[in-house]
């Protein structure tokens, strides 16, 4: 199925070294690659006068903050943009705050329970808290600073609070984990949500961006042609795991390897997590038989 989709695996980069990727943008590429993160986090720098944006501080990684302050110099940050609240996207954020004096913008987060211990799609630990920014965003929102313009698109289902940000008349989308240029994204219940990411991928249909400038991985160039094959991939994936039901093979667990063929264990959990929000997508159609009790990889899983 993967083979399927135009991934684009070439990035040309070299950590901490920032690189002008259209006018007034420009990429500083984190020290943190993995299975989920591909080369690294992408931090961008926005504007090209004396009063810049960032756009995703990135890992807590003193040598990625110290390359983004490098590239800045005397230039002013006014405001620090979070298109998600996942870690690798913003546990950078307080020393960048600290550095710089900057103002926070983006959707915002509350936790029910803050504090408490999560885990990860990649299985790893972190404690949940509010993301509560000093410029709440929603869709339509715009935030302008010297030179530069940037609209935001409400975007959720890879996470609850996801934003793209359109950068002016310029054609330029920056669009975090929402689509990324080099493999689908992870969408985790139960913060994640298989509807509100197809729904959001329609959104995006239509839309006049050239280049999409995403938080992994390259340029997307042709961003229209990549949205269309995430579409279709989808459908064709719900497909896959309803014909796995009605043969038999109703648990999670059962279905993950018929979906993901050679899969990296280091990704399991997240593929189960997948085929969860796709089961829930499914119920939410009327196609599978909704159930009491929490999904989980061992729950029976029935079609109408």
């Amino acid at each position: 199925m993967a083979d399927e989709l135009p991934f684009k695996k070439t990035m040309q980069f070299a950590y901490g070294e920032p690189r002008e990727l259209a006018e007034g943008v420009v990429r500083i590429v984190a020290n943190n690659p993995s299975p989920f993160t591909y080369k690294g986090s992408n931090t961008y720098v926005v504007g090209t006068g004396n009063e810049l944006a960032v756009i995703d501080p990135g890992p807590a990684d003193d040598a990625h903050i110290e390359a983004i302050l490098r590239y800045v110099g005397t230039r002013k940050v006014s405001h620090v943009l979070i298109t998600h609240t996942h870690r690798d996207h913003t546990d950078g954020m307080p020393a960048l705050l600290a550095a710089t004096g900057a103002r926070t913008a983006g959707y915002g987060r509350r936790i029910e329970r803050r504090g408490t211990k999560g885990t990860s799609p990649s299985g790893s630990e972190f404690v949940d808290k509010d993301f509560v920014p000093d410029v709440p965003l929603v869709d339509g929102d715009v935030l302008e600073g010297d030179g530069w313009s940037l609209t935001a698109l409400f975007t959720p289902g890879h996470a609850p609070d996801h934003l793209c940000f359109a950068l002016g008349d310029k054609g330029v989308l920056f669009s975090g984990d929402h689509v990324m240029g080099w493999n689908t994204s992870v969408v985790a219940p139960p913060e994640g949500n298989m509807g509100d990411y197809i729904r959001a991928l329609d959104k995006l249909q239509g839309r006049p961006d050239k280049v999409f400038m995403p938080g992994h991985g390259g340029r997307v160039e042709e961003p229209a042609r990549l949205v269309k094959a995430f579409l279709l991939h989808r459908r064709m994936r719900e497909q896959a795991i309803l014909d796995c039901i009605r043969n038999g093979k109703n648990r999670v667990r059962d279905i993950v390897p018929v979906i993901y063929k050679d899969l990296d264990p280091r990704l399991v959990n997240a593929a189960s997590l997948s085929v969860l929000a796709h089961v829930e997508h499914l119920t939410e159609r009327g196609l599978l038989q909704p159930t009491a009790e929490p999904l989980s990889a061992d729950l029976p899983l029935s079609p109408f």
